[in-house]
């Protein structure tokens, strides 16, 4: 049952990204989430710093898709963990379509008063070492 309930609470998570819904994605989030995002800084600390990053990321695009690949969960007694491999992509601000990168992403979830919340999410790319450069052409 657990599973199915975080699993459902990623898929709310996708629509919520997918319909650019920041009221929505409040809701899946604890308040003190600590998020490693794709974009700088190293960290975004509270609610209020991850829905800037969703507002920031929302603000480029006309459409948004969002894909969410192989999640994989590990459930313990009031905490959860899951990965899996995200893509963003949709039409941008003028009309150029874009598929978007996958990238990798963790979620860690905590019950809190009997619901289920991300307190922490971290989205990578991996990189050349020899160059120091993002490898994003990659695919799952």
């Amino acid at each position: 049952m657990r599973e199915t309930e975080l699993r459902n609470h990623i898929d709310k998570l996708a629509e919520g990204v997918r319909n650019k819904d920041i009221a929505g994605l409040k809701q899946l989030y604890a308040t003190d989430i600590v998020s490693f995002d794709i974009e700088p800084p190293l960290q975004h600390v509270g609610i209020d710093a991850k829905l800037k990053n969703w507002a920031n990321a929302f603000a480029a695009f006309e459409e948004v898709t969002y894909e969410v690949r192989d999640l994989k969960l590990t459930l313990g007694e009031g905490v959860a963990f899951g990965h899996c491999f995200l893509r963003l992509a949709g039409t941008l601000k003028g009309g150029t379509s874009t598929d978007g990168m996958w990238v990798r992403g963790t979620y860690c979830f905590r019950e809190i008063a009997g619901t289920w919340l991300i307190t922490h999410d971290q989205v990578s790319v991996p990189f050349d070492i020899t160059s120091g450069k993002g490898v994003t052409d990659l695919e799952p």
